[in-house]
């Protein structure tokens, strides 16, 4: 893989937030003791959708039970055994009033469109399903007019953790591919590419179906024909929308970045996608969660 590329171009490059919002929106988490992926991510465009009085909710507490190398997440290796998983001192006991926080978070930000992701929890029988689908009964519960958009880890690949938050019948169903196959095993070494797209096309198959959603990173060392090839899977699994940005290295324990991705090579792959018939969201700074309400919108249209 080549060497980081010593200087970001300018179109990575972003605005400074709006200050009042910003704070009023932090405010509103630390008060409600809510995780957002925004801050445990490190993620670019915090100061946008801050700003904006929007945030990507993260439920499941704030540390992971894997250790994908782009991410900044903090992480922990529980012990092999599941009693030794749930004993381990850094991952946290459920806490059973973060649903409705989560709840009230959205209400007091006026959020029309509700996006909730997670750490990975491989220590929990059901990889936090019923966790998901609490907070989507409660959001629900709490704003009957908004959408939910849930970004779900692969739960193992337990099918019935899968159907347990379809049951719930989120607006968007989402889960990240992250990168082409043949990186799996440096990108994401306990998970893999043929796990995840077996979900995407669970969750594409169920009726009611809800939209489904991917999102992958690039300028990790992948090929635009691995890429091609991912939005070919995408399209015959039945996924919706797939998003696509630029990887960023979030701290120095992370994969470096191998090169910056030009805007002309995003606006390809936007064409690419819909000569699949997907809708490809793809850009320097796009992510999963970025601009979710306009996206879901548009493929209502």
């Amino acid at each position: 893989m080549a060497e980081t590329p010593a200087r970001k171009p300018d179109w990575l490059k972003v605005k400074a937030p709006a200050a009042g919002a910003f704070r009023a929106t932090g405010a509103v988490l630390e008060e409600l003791r809510l995780h957002t992926v925004c801050d445990e991510a490190r993620c670019p465009n915090k100061g946008e959708c801050f700003s904006a009085r929007t945030a990507a909710f993260l439920i499941l507490g704030d540390v992971c039970t894997r250790r994908c190398r782009f991410c900044a997440v903090e992480h922990v290796q529980p012990g092999p055994t599941e009693v030794e998983a749930r004993a381990h001192p850094r991952l946290c006991a459920l806490d059973p009033d973060e649903p409705a926080r989560l709840a009230e978070a959205a209400v007091r930000l006026g959020l029309m469109h509700v996006v909730v992701t997670s750490v990975t929890r491989d220590d929990l029988a059901d990889g936090g399903a019923g966790r998901f689908a609490a907070a989507i009964r409660d959001l629900r519960a709490a704003l009957p007019a908004a959408t939910v958009e849930v970004l779900i880890p692969d739960f193992g690949g337990d099918r019935a953790a899968l159907d347990c938050v379809l049951a719930e019948r989120p607006a968007v169903l989402g889960h990240n591919l992250e990168t082409v196959p043949r990186l799996y095993s440096r990108v994401r070494p306990q998970a893999t590419y043929e796990r995840s797209l077996e979900l995407l096309g669970r969750a594409a198959a169920v009726t009611p179906r809800p939209l489904v959603k991917t999102g992958l990173m690039v300028g990790l060392g992948e090929t635009p024909g691995e890429v091609r090839a991912v939005l070919a899977d995408c399209a015959r699994a039945r996924v919706g929308v797939v998003t696509i940005g630029q990887y960023l290295q979030p701290d120095s324990g992370c994969l470096p970045v191998a090169r910056y991705v030009e805007p002309e090579e995003f606006a390809g792959l936007e064409n690419d996608g819909a000569q699949l018939g997907l809708q490809v969201v793809a850009g320097p700074l796009v992510r999963s969660s970025y601009h979710a309400a306009e996206v879901f919108s548009a493929d209502l249209r």
